[in-house]
């Protein structure tokens, strides 16, 4: 069996709910504390033993192959002033070999992950999406390919959500259970009524190259775009595909609230910041004359 050893990041989505900010920068570039957001998903990936990635990028994603490049200039600056510590910050991002290729349409996460099928070729392949962002002591993504290594076959990444937000997700419809693994009946994309259980899908995916298949046909599904989920579901109707409920908290960033909360967290996780953070919110508070609940 091949061992996992390339990834997929999807990072040519529009990123209309959070305009005006997305309007001229990426999404994926903005900032949670002092970090891109789609520099935490490769991170995850490299600490998981991936060596080579490719992110799928759209127009006006120019930001995203910079921020992974060698800053020349920037570098020199840093090292003349014996800013150490934020020289090896910022190197830390470019020494990262990452591949390109443009999603020349928003056609779907499916369609994105097609574009990247000469890439990965007859290998098993790990898929992150950034609207997700995971801590944990083993990397999520580790965690599936362990499971891929185990049963042979495909691992999403699940988690428990609220019934009252299973619309907004992928869903499985699980069969049987093996303590985090589920052998799944059915996958359900965003189930606008009676969803077959809470347990989401949620931006991690181990997935044979069998999929490309089911991709190849660009059938159109929910919202009028190829997912991901229906040729999941394909995949899973010919040689199973299972879903593993991972260890670890996982912070969801492709929505303003979320984005704002998860912020908030990692900046009180920072011991350089936490102290001032909390003075910071109880300020807030009192000036606002909120009750802190």
């Amino acid at each position: 069996m091949k061992k996992v050893t390339k990834a997929v990041i999807p990072a040519a989505g529009l990123g209309t709910r959070f305009l005006p900010a997305t309007k001229a920068l990426p999404k994926e570039m903005l900032p949670i504390v002092n970090k891109p957001t789609i520099q935490y998903i490769v991170e995850e990936a490299v600490q998981a033993g991936i060596e080579d990635i490719i992110i799928v990028t759209g127009k006006g994603k120019r930001a995203i192959e910079d921020h992974f490049d060698i800053a020349y200039e920037l570098e020199q600056n840093l090292l003349h002033k014996n800013k150490l510590d934020l020289l090896e910050k910022v190197r830390a991002s470019s020494k990262i070999d990452i591949h390109y290729i443009r999603q020349k349409s928003p056609q779907g996460l499916g369609h994105a992950v097609w574009c990247a099928r000469k890439f990965i070729g007859d290998e098993p392949f790990a898929v992150l999406l950034g609207d997700d962002i995971v801590q944990a002591e083993k990397p999520c993504i580790q965690q599936l390919a362990e499971n891929y290594e185990r049963t042979g076959c495909s691992v999403i990444g699940v988690k428990e959500v609220p019934v009252s937000e299973t619309h907004r997700y992928g869903i499985i419809d699980p069969e049987s259970q093996d303590g985090r693994l589920f052998n799944v009946k059915r996958f359900v994309e965003k189930p606008e009524n009676n969803p077959p259980s809470n347990l989401a899908i949620i931006g991690r995916y181990i997935l044979t190259p069998e999929i490309f298949e089911f991709l190849d046909k660009q059938e159109v599904g929910t919202g009028g775009e190829i997912q991901l989920t229906d040729a999941i579901q394909k995949l899973n109707e010919r040689q199973g595909v299972y879903a593993y409920q991972f260890e670890g908290k996982r912070f969801d960033v492709g929505e303003t609230l979320g984005f704002v909360l998860t912020n908030i967290e990692m900046a009180l996780q920072h011991p350089e910041l936490q102290e001032d953070v909390l003075k910071g919110i109880e300020k807030i508070l009192h000036d606002n004359k909120l009750p802190l609940k």
